[in-house]
């Protein structure tokens, strides 16, 4: 039976308890808990000094969300196996999250078995996508081709009282896109894409960039 060290990252206790029990039901792997994050700023200190086979890793944490610190935990852990559990379902997350390197993503609601085989999937080196997650969105297509995405646009400017600045990186942010990457594509520094970002948070009373994205897709803006 193959040896797999686990850790958790995620700030429900009662969640880590019931999912502690289900990694001792996963077949033809002995599953070693080593260790568990309560946040994002947590977890980064955590892999410093100890890597696990698989992270099992919530979106949603305070200090740093999941999906802040996938870009750095990707860029300086190749190997490392990431299994996104959360309960966000909405497509412009779920692509982000792919897109800055999980190996599968499973909704909380989901039951024992779907988690169970998941973790098996990630586990044997294949991509799994959980039930009712969707890469797609019906409803973003449609507002791209909107003839009416510049008054939408312009009426949640003023509504949320960002910048123009702050509006067109919200947008690179719900495209995906790290805070280099916004940097590189707007010529401006690292340091002051993040400042701007959590000036918008703060503007639009959210704590993370699920939150962001989530606005964004609400209010038809991708």
């Amino acid at each position: 039976m193959q040896l797999v060290t686990v850790v958790i990252a995620d700030d429900h206790q009662l969640f880590i308890t019931g999912l502690k029990s289900i990694l001792s039901d996963v077949q033809g792997y002995d599953i070693q808990l080593i260790d568990i994050a309560n946040d994002g700023e947590e977890l980064i200190t955590i892999l410093k000094t100890n890597v696990p086979d698989l992270l099992i890793l919530d979106l949603n944490m305070p200090e740093r969300d999941g999906l802040d610190v996938l870009d750095t935990i990707r860029d300086q852990y190749d190997d490392l196996k990431i299994l996104a559990l959360t309960m966000y379902d909405e497509s412009k997350i779920v692509k982000s999250a792919f897109k800055s390197g999980v190996d599968g993503y499973v909704l909380k609601s989901s039951g024992k078995d779907e988690l169970v085989r998941a973790i098996t999937e990630v586990l044997d080196g294949r991509t799994f996508l959980g039930k009712g997650v969707s890469l797609n969105s019906l409803a973003s297509q449609a507002s791209r081709k909107s003839d009416n995405a510049y008054h939408f646009e312009d009426k949640f400017i003023k509504k949320s009282n960002l910048t123009k600045r702050e509006f067109e990186i919200l947008r690179l942010i719900s495209l995906a896109l790290s805070n280099k990457e916004i940097a590189k594509e707007l010529f401006i520094s690292d340091q002051t894409v993040s400042v701007h970002r959590k000036n918008i948070m703060r503007k639009l009373g959210v704590s993370n960039t699920a939150g962001l994205i989530k606005i964004a897709y609400d209010n038809s803006l991708i």
